[in-house]
């Protein structure tokens, strides 16, 4: 399996904005190919969303769709683009 985690420094409003449209993004991101997971979480004034796959291509598939969503429906997002972290996950449990 394979994970990336986007993290949004200040993005607490960011999530506040992407609450409402989740079904939206949920549609979005249920399309790609081999996802197990999707997390949004919140952190104090920061949020990050989590993606786990069967290979880094869904990873890499899921932030392409993901931005894109982001783009359209989200333009403040832009202006911040995420810390990214990924690779290979070891063991879950």
């Amino acid at each position: 399996m394979y994970a990336v985690v986007r993290r949004y420094t200040g993005g607490a409003a960011f999530i506040d904005e992407v609450m409402p449209r989740q079904q939206d993004l949920r549609e979005v991101i249920q399309g790609v190919p081999g996802l197990v997971a999707y997390y949004a979480v919140r952190s104090g004034d920061d949020s990050m969303t989590i993606t786990i796959c069967q290979d880094e291509t869904g990873t890499a598939e899921s932030t392409r769709r993901a931005a894109d969503w982001l783009r359209r429906n989200v333009p403040a997002a832009t202006g911040n683009p995420p810390e990214v972290t990924e690779g290979e996950v070891l063991f879950n449990f």
